[in-house]
């Protein structure tokens, strides 16, 4: 938390001091949720920003992938400061990886697999996600989050169209790798996985539509590009 203190200058070029935003995305998120571990995902959303600055001539500073190295972080954290080890931290983990994908929604035209991706990897908890990227948003110019607060409620506004249409947060795999293993006759392995997450990506992608009857014809196409035929009878 000291190393996120302070901002540093380059060519005239500075960053936030992220101690103290942190502590302001605290404040903004306490002030509309109580949910103890949706406050320790605020305080550690952007903790690996010291270990990512950079800076990039003609840019300024960046923090590239600092939720990735965040989120690898976290279960560190908590086993060191003794919290619970589990769905606790499993969600902390979730919340600092994904703090960065609604954001990046508003600033590209968004694609129904996009959306359908964010809602796959939130599931359950979008809406506490949701909350603390508007949390997030601590600038002091107004204008500046009345324009963030209005983009996130356009990604909320195409979640919910394309979660009514799609239902992907209770999304299941119609494609298990049990029945992949069956029809294939191979046994746990590495292209089981890839068949799986193939069939998986198709449906996000909108390749496939989410039925049984096209994951399974999907599952046969891949595994025999992979060289598996189905086994007979």
């Amino acid at each position: 938390m000291t190393a996120l203190a302070g901002a540093e200058y380059k060519d005239g070029l500075g960053h936030k001091d992220n101690f103290y935003h942190t502590l302001q995305v605290l404040d903004n998120l306490s002030a509309k949720s109580n949910d103890l571990w949706l406050r320790w995902a605020a305080i550690l959303h952007d903790i690996a920003k010291p270990l990512t600055k950079k800076f990039e001539e003609g840019h300024g500073w960046t923090f590239h992938g600092h939720e990735v190295v965040g989120g690898r972080m976290v279960p560190k954290i908590f086993t060191k400061f003794r919290l619970p080890a589990h769905e606790e931290m499993r969600f902390v983990k979730k919340m600092v990886e994904l703090h960065l994908r609604p954001i990046s929604l508003t600033k590209e035209n968004i694609t129904d697999s996009a959306i359908r991706r964010l809602l796959f990897d939130a599931g359950d908890d979008f809406d506490a996600l949701m909350m603390l990227c508007e949390a997030d948003i601590t600038s002091k110019n107004k204008q500046k989050v009345k324009r963030f607060l209005e983009n996130f409620q356009l990604v909320r506004e195409r979640c919910r169209e394309v979660e009514e249409k799609d239902h992907i947060r209770s999304w299941q795999p119609p494609v298990s790798g049990e029945l992949i293993m069956e029809t294939f006759g191979i046994p746990p392995s590495k292209p089981v996985g890839l068949i799986k997450d193939a069939v998986k990506d198709a449906m996000l992608d909108g390749l496939i539509p989410n039925t049984y009857e096209a994951a399974f014809a999907f599952m046969i196409s891949k595994a025999e590009e992979l060289g598996y035929k189905v086994k007979k009878p």
